[in-house]
């Protein structure tokens, strides 16, 4: 079977009829005209697996939000397709030029841009020369920016192939003493990131040795701001492994840390500390880590992790969602919250904002709908996690994932859990969950 029809059954489609409407708005919003297929064309493209001609494919891959090449791609019979949606292209872009897709040709370029680094990383093996470490600068420095902006999937095989790399050239020994820091330093960064994707898999294991092994790269490094990240990281798996104990350890081992610290860094540890707090009922220590890190941020001189940015780097719209996920959790919702809340939202509303990620949009959003639900708003909180709920099934991670269930928890207790919108709300989050893995992170960060 095709994906085009595995991904149209999947949506309950399966007739000319019930692909059109569909069909049009796509194309609608695409601003294209005179473009529907007619039903035996759709009946083609459906049952005898005829690749549609190019005036088609825009408004499909639109309506669909995958590449033709995928949805063309046959799924074995029992199969779980695991194709990346696009993200951030234009269909249009895509399918209106002749020849190879714009999907095909970034793949097949990125290829060759892998292989020509990987020529220059074997040459260099022997010892680090003047080309590896810029390299290697390079692909750590993007990683950490694309981490929370695209699916996991999209960026695993480079993460574990740059942390191979880095590790490569530490156990050779060859390279110059100048050098280990910086090995050391990237390694541990590399190993934060492997940690995190596991995490974000729920292979809670996995995640935890890998963030023992950014710990010891960390010291090796004597970075103490990353030695504090990664006991960030740490009170982050537990938190997300509903152990709030041992998150709030963590935390606050990093936060002493950190604390003569000028980076953000110290302000996400602080943040971990409130959520934890908050998940144990303990409204002082929510209060007392919240002011402190509110205090912090007027004196923070931005450090090498916060010029790497991504998920190094803890800004005030983080800072704002974590402090509202802190009291949510202790089950407030008034009018100050309900705006604090909608404020954390518009914070990661706007894609151009190189702060902005997609998990933590939706964890953002959850929250919200928290507030909301303890305000007693059942249809604004309906209205709030709406777009988390159509988020395509890659970009599913466990903690948005967990954070949408916090919402169907709260309904369940709320006075208006027998309303008729409060039970399909419940019903529609039952099911909340990834036709595969997780993949990857903000709302986790």
């Amino acid at each position: 079977m095709l994906f085009f029809r595995f991904e149209l059954e999947r949506r309950g489609i399966r007739s000319p009829d019930e692909f059109l409407p569909p069909y049009r708005k796509a194309a609608a919003r695409l601003a294209l005209a005179n473009v529907d297929p007619a039903p035996k064309t759709f009946e083609g493209w459906f049952y005898d697996g005829r690749r549609p001609q190019k005036a088609f494919r825009p408004a499909i891959v639109e309506m669909l939000g995958y590449s033709i090449d995928d949805l063309w791609t046959e799924v074995p019979q029992g199969a779980t397709p695991d194709f990346v949606p696009l993200v951030g292209t234009s269909p249009i872009a895509s399918h209106t030029e002749p020849g190879v897709d714009l999907s095909e040709m970034k793949r097949s370029g990125a290829m060759a841009v892998r292989r020509a680094r990987n020529y220059v990383l074997q040459a260099d093996r022997d010892r680090p020369g003047d080309n590896t470490l810029p390299l290697l600068h390079d692909q750590v420095a993007q990683l950490v920016i694309e981490y929370p902006r695209v699916p996991l999937s999209a960026i695993w095989d480079n993460l574990l192939d740059a942390q191979d790399q880095v590790i490569f050239n530490l156990e050779t020994g060859k390279h110059r003493p100048s050098q280990l820091s910086d090995l050391n330093f990237m390694a541990g960064i590399l190993s934060f990131l492997v940690a995190k994707g596991f995490n974000d898999m729920e292979d809670r294991e996995q995640a935890r040795t890998m963030s023992l092994l950014a710990a010891a790269f960390a010291k090796d490094a004597e970075h103490p701001g990353l030695m504090a990240l990664v006991n960030g990281l740490q009170s982050l798996i537990e938190y997300w492994a509903d152990r709030p104990g041992d998150a709030l350890f963590y935390a606050q081992k990093g936060a002493a840390l950190s604390s003569s610290l000028s980076g953000t860094v110290g302000l996400w540890l602080l943040g971990l500390e409130a959520r934890a707090a908050a998940v144990m009922g303990d409204e002082g220590t929510v209060r007392t880590a919240n002011l402190a890190a509110v205090e912090r941020r007027e004196s923070v001189e931005l450090d090498d992790l916060d010029q790497l940015g991504g998920l190094l780097t803890y800004s005030p719209e983080k800072q704002a969602y974590y402090a509202v996920e802190a009291e949510a959790l202790l089950g407030h919702g008034n009018a100050e919250l309900s705006a604090q809340a909608e404020l954390a939202v518009q914070g990661f509303s706007d894609r151009e904002n190189p702060n902005w990620a997609f998990g933590d949009l939706a964890g953002a959003q959850c929250n919200q709908a928290l507030v909301l639900l303890h305000s007693g708003e059942v249809d604004g909180a309906a209205q709030a996690i709406r777009p988390v709920l159509e988020l395509p099934p890659g970009f599913r991670n466990n903690g948005i994932i967990v954070s949408a269930q916090r919402v169907r928890r709260a309904l369940m207790t709320s006075s208006a859990r027998t309303a008729a919108a409060a039970r399909d709300l419940q019903e529609e989050i039952a099911g909340y969950a990834p036709r595969r893995p997780a993949l990857p992170a903000g709302t986790q960060r």
